[in-house]
């Protein structure tokens, strides 16, 4: 390139002249015909794709990462109910952690329908099954399920009950009990003859009056805490009846402003007479209650009770021997933290009158019009701080002989 100023002083005008020399021509031949092939091939290409219908192929490659929460991850995922089989290989521990998962955010997302979890405690076998099979009858979705039994004590049931497995599981199965030896269904007979075992302290029997009644109930509350829609949870034995239908029952627990266990302080041997004084600081002696061991709470305080790690290694140390920490551990540590929250009684009838250890347990016999007249025309008591004669709406000790008297009068006297 060259260039050519003229200057001013000259006498010529001040034009910059800028000469430039062209490409070769052999240059622009080879970039027309680039430029052409380029062309020529991309009208091929396109006719290829679209005759032989490759553009849906590649329409539908994707890429091969995958986005953290995984493909096709929702909130149903989050929210659903453990499946129809309760049974898991959680510890203790670990179901406790993972059942007090807490939402901060209070509204929920999505429709929840408050259900109520009966948890049922017992020894083995349900024998009255058919009558709360009655009791449940056309109210699905409003109630949940879970049965904690002996370890290594199955029930048989129907692939339509609603027991049909319903089991959680218990501290010790029969494959850890191989492990270390142990003979469950002979221990498991032998407690149901004599009320008593020897297994070792990693495979404990839930027995009355020990730290192992309390283990079960926290087992399972933390069971169904894992189900988002429970919000009530009721405690019942195999010997316990509903004494109304459930819309009455579901209303009674419903609409309460408070959860249904006792804070009793009760002086004397039977009350604070159980009081060990190493259970201070924790727990003074004044803060010291007792209660029925069937309860209903609500979600809140089920939260409280699994994930408690304060009270309960005092309770399991120093309430012992004849201290029965099932009437006394749930009781104190709720009274403690939510006593504002608790209706200081139970909603489950128990007959004291024939004196002994343990309350009366009806037969056959005791099974009339007149005995349930009885037992439901009760003292008042109160119910969201008002008067109510509706006081029980369970009972118990029924024996397994109650079952067809109670069928045929269900209907009559029960309202289901």
């Amino acid at each position: 390139m060259q260039t050519k100023v003229n200057s001013l002083e000259e006498g010529k005008d001040g034009t910059i002249v800028i000469r430039t020399r062209g490409l070769p021509l052999r240059l622009l031949l080879i970039l027309s015909m680039f430029l052409v092939i380029c062309v020529v091939l991309s009208f091929i290409s396109a006719n290829t794709f679209r005759h032989f219908g490759l553009d849906d192929a590649l329409s539908v490659v994707k890429p091969s990462y995958e986005p953290c929460i995984g493909a096709g991850y929702s909130l149903d995922d989050w929210i659903k109910p453990p499946s129809s089989n309760l049974m898991h290989n959680m510890s203790d521990e670990q179901l406790f952690w993972r059942a007090t998962f807490v939402p901060r955010i209070k509204k929920y997302p999505f429709h929840r329908k408050p259900k109520i979890a009966f948890m049922f405690l017992t020894k083995g076998p349900l024998p009255l099954a058919p009558l709360w099979e009655r009791f449940f009858t056309a109210n699905q979705g409003r109630f949940s399920i879970y049965i904690h039994s002996m370890p290594g004590y199955t029930e048989d049931f129907s692939s339509t009950s609603v027991f049909y497995r319903r089991n959680v599981p218990s501290k010790c199965n029969h494959e850890s009990a191989q492990v270390i030896g142990i003979d469950v269904q002979a221990k498991v007979n032998r407690f149901q003859e004599h009320g008593s075992s020897d297994l070792p302290f990693d495979c404990l029997l839930a027995e009355w009056g020990q730290m192992s009644m309390c283990d079960a109930e926290r087992r399972l509350l933390a069971n169904a805490l894992l189900d988002f829609s429970n919000e009530w949870f009721m405690l019942v034995s195999e010997s316990c009846i509903p004494l109304y239908n459930f819309t009455v029952i579901y209303d009674y627990i419903s609409k309460s402003k408070y959860s249904f266990m006792g804070s009793i302080d009760e002086l004397g041997p039977d009350g604070r007479g159980r009081y060990n004084e190493n259970m201070a600081p924790e727990v003074n002696l004044t803060q010291w209650r007792k209660s029925s061991q069937w309860f209903e709470i609500n979600r809140r305080l089920a939260i409280s009770v699994v994930e408690d790690t304060f009270f309960y290694p005092k309770f399991k140390e120093f309430c012992k021997p004849n201290c029965y920490v099932d009437e006394h551990y749930f009781p104190t540590m709720l009274t403690i933290r939510s006593a504002h929250l608790l209706a200081n009684r139970s909603i489950t009838l128990v007959d004291w009158s024939r004196g002994g250890a343990h309350p009366a347990t009806f037969g056959s016999g005791d099974i009339t019009i007149e005995f349930f007249e009885k037992i439901l025309r009760g003292p008042t008591c109160k119910y969201n701080d008002g008067n109510s004669s509706v006081c029980f709406i369970f009972a118990r000790k029924f024996a397994p002989s109650t079952l067809e008297p109670l069928l045929q009068l269900s209907p009559t006297v029960l309202g289901f």
